[in-house]
């Protein structure tokens, strides 16, 4: 299917992703990789969560680990422009037929939470408490020195549908993987913010969390992090990577949290503010598509990702398959 001409007017204004709950199992082992290994900052803790937040980044919080019995992915969350975008959202949603439920959440204001056609339990606000700069506070700077969360990816079980609902909120297309066989999406990389995506849908038993995204100065940070992983215990938490995408052209390096959540450390890509700007199009068959130079994708990045807390995926709709790493 073709991919949708973008939608420039929306009903309602997002402007970019802003947060994940993941639910872990140890909070002490999570701050041991999240807060002393990736060098996130924490803003909030206690017995039973901890709030964190990347040195760029002004808002309270972009990951929240919440303690539990499984480990799980919560709601994906997105900042809205106003409060007039947040009413036009919740209309927008309930039009859908999609649950809405108005929540309190500690340090945002009035939030809803809804999920999308395939369930990804998603999150919409409009302010969340501001917390002095700290990008200049050059002693805080540790671990890979995540300067801000930059996208999500989610297993699709129909790629096609996803891109056509998120091209209703506004989400634009800027690189996409197709099966010429069947003429179906397989990948698609879609942005609000201006870079190569807030979020992008691969095809795979879903929706389940494929990984969260952090922003990093130069791929020297990477290098940094790999030495540091590896001489302190989390040498075998190193999935893939790293590397060079061909899609997005960023340096990249995956990473498991102690629960197997994946976190991708990530720079280089670029912009992609105009409106008009055509997506780039990728044949599933390229293997420079995933991995412009490096390693191939283990079977386990095809293949595992945390589950969405109340969620039953689905086997995917299109059977085709890129290239594994044997």
């Amino acid at each position: 299917m073709p991919v949708p001409a973008p939608n420039l007017y929306p009903p309602f204004n997002i402007v970019r992703l802003s947060h994940v709950e993941l639910v872990v199992t140890d909070l002490a082992k999570s701050r041991a990789f999240y807060v002393d290994t990736l060098g996130l900052q924490v803003t909030d803790e206690d017995s039973e969560a901890i709030y964190l937040r990347a040195m760029e980044e002004r808002g309270h919080h972009c990951i929240v680990l919440r303690k539990g019995q499984t480990a799980q992915a919560r709601d994906l969350g997105f900042k809205l422009y106003d409060d007039a975008s947040l009413d036009a959202a919740e209309a927008f949603f309930r039009e859908k037929g999609l649950p809405v439920e108005w929540v309190d959440r500690p340090y945002q204001s009035r939030t809803f939470r809804t999920r999308d056609p395939h369930g990804i339990p998603l999150e919409f606000y409009v302010k969340m408490d501001r917390l002095p700069p700290i990008h200049q506070q050059y002693a805080l700077y540790r671990g890979v020195k995540p300067l801000r969360i930059d996208h999500f990816n989610v297993f699709s079980p129909d790629v096609d549908e996803s891109v056509a609902f998120y091209n209703d909120l506004g989400f634009r297309v800027t690189e996409y993987t197709e099966d010429e066989e069947t003429g179906r999406l397989w990948a698609a990389w879609t942005h609000r913010k201006g870079g190569v995506h807030d979020i992008a849908f691969t095809n795979g038993t879903g929706p389940r969390l494929h990984h969260t995204a952090f922003w990093v100065p130069t791929p020297l940070n990477i290098i940094d992090l790999l030495d540091l992983m590896a001489t302190t215990g989390w040498v075998d938490n190193i999935e893939r990577g790293p590397g060079r995408h061909g899609i997005s052209n960023a340096f990249f390096l995956y990473v498991r949290d102690p629960d197997g959540h994946r976190i991708e450390i990530y720079c280089s890509d670029y912009q992609t503010v105009d409106p008009d700007l055509e997506p780039i199009k990728w044949d599933l068959k390229d293997p420079q598509r995933q991995t412009l130079w490096g390693a191939p994708a283990p079977r386990s990045w095809f293949e595992e990702g945390s589950l969405f807390e109340g969620i039953t995926p689905r086997a995917s709709a299109l059977a085709a398959q890129p290239i594994i790493a044997p």
